[in-house]
């Protein structure tokens, strides 16, 4: 682990150390400088400072940010899942260059770990039981609402901090009308020994390997994950992918191709048969192209292209980048008639 992680520093909230979690996780790090903090949510040398961009990977391989979750909600969402559940966990070790997160937590972000797991388990029990049966079938999943329980971080990876990502997974096992979902670039074979019993729902993230090795810092190789599916399919998880981002680039339809063609020799017949893909273009931000430049500029000729990119002020303000309206529209149609010829199998759940 200590190629992705080698915790020197925990910067502490205080009243994370009062809490059983707060004290595991100091105790699983005891060699780690402490330092308290206000709030997790400021810490200047960390969050805010541009100098940081010259050592973005050392931040998110050496500190740790431990604090305690204050705000409780469980947002509707309706794509990927139901709702987006109460995060116990934010930032993330890894360091992809598409990220959205630093453009909102500053910009080397590293894993914050919420101590109140109690909580924030006993908030989701309660609203999951509000819900009762789901009443029709949607995109989301014919049964069962969905929560994803990862929107902000890899719970692959703080799954190697603490056993927050595993109560939840136990807690989802138990609820007989809602099941857990997250996304990740990480194999955690630790989470095979789980039970999920299918309550889970695991969205791999898949990419061409060109893209993904210029883009996915930090990240399991492409290889890797794919050849990670059936086993956890076997361990009793629900698994799809994410096609996500695709970049379009010369030659990208090609080398989607032949993915697919990876990902159909390295799956058995079991995880065809409830496989399931989710299709995201990519979206880039004006501001995270210039952090980019400052640490790594050859991620932004893949993934910074004026000539195929509009702008679209998003509702915080942010300048955002996507395919251009109508071209983009295009490429959507030929990666779902490439995926319905070359793997049959995988149900595209939706494209964007």
């Amino acid at each position: 682990m200590s190629d992705l992680l080698d915790i020197q520093r925990i910067y502490l909230e205080p009243a994370a150390a009062d809490l059983p979690r707060g004290r595991e996780i100091l105790a699983r790090f005891p060699e780690a400088a402490i330092v308290e903090v206000e709030s997790h949510q400021r810490i200047p040398e960390v969050h805010g400072d541009e100098a940081n961009v010259r050592r973005w990977v050392r931040i998110k391989r050496e500190a740790l940010v431990l604090g305690v979750k204050k705000t409780m909600t469980a947002r509707p969402n309706g794509r990927s899942a139901d709702f987006i559940a109460p995060s116990t966990a934010n930032g993330c070790a890894m360091a992809c260059a598409y990220c959205y997160v630093p453009r909102h937590k500053g910009y080397s972000n590293p894993i914050t770990v919420f101590a109140n797991i109690e909580r924030i388990s006993a908030y989701l029990r309660r609203h999951a039981a509000r819900q009762g049966g789901k009443p029709q079938p949607n995109e989301c999943d014919p049964e069962s609402w969905v929560y994803d329980i990862g929107e902000n971080s890899d719970c692959s990876v703080d799954a190697r901090i603490s056993d927050n990502v595993r109560d939840l997974v136990t807690l989802f096992r138990e609820l007989p009308n809602a099941k857990a979902s997250f996304a990740t670039k990480h194999v955690n074979r630790d989470l095979l020994e789980w039970d999920p019993r299918g309550r889970t729902r695991i969205r791999f993230s898949l990419m061409p390997p060109a893209d993904s090795r210029v883009l996915d810092i930090r990240t399991s190789g492409i290889g890797e994950r794919i050849a990670a599916i059936d086993d956890f399919v076997a361990a009793g998880y629900e698994v799809h992918v994410n096609l996500s981002p695709v970049v379009v680039r010369d030659g990208w339809l090609g080398d989607w191709a032949e993915l697919l063609e990876q990902l159909t020799a390295g799956t058995n017949a079991a995880t065809k048969s409830q496989l399931a893909a989710e299709i995201i273009f990519l979206t880039h931000n004006r501001a995270l192209h210039e952090i980019n430049l400052g640490w790594h500029p050859r991620a932004e000729e893949l993934i910074w292209r004026p000539g195929l990119q509009q702008v679209k002020r998003s509702q915080n303000g942010d300048l955002n980048v996507r395919y251009r309206t109508g071209a983009k529209g295009s490429y959507v149609t030929a990666l779902t008639d490439l995926i319905g010829e070359r793997a049959p199998y995988l149900r595209v759940r939706y494209a964007f």
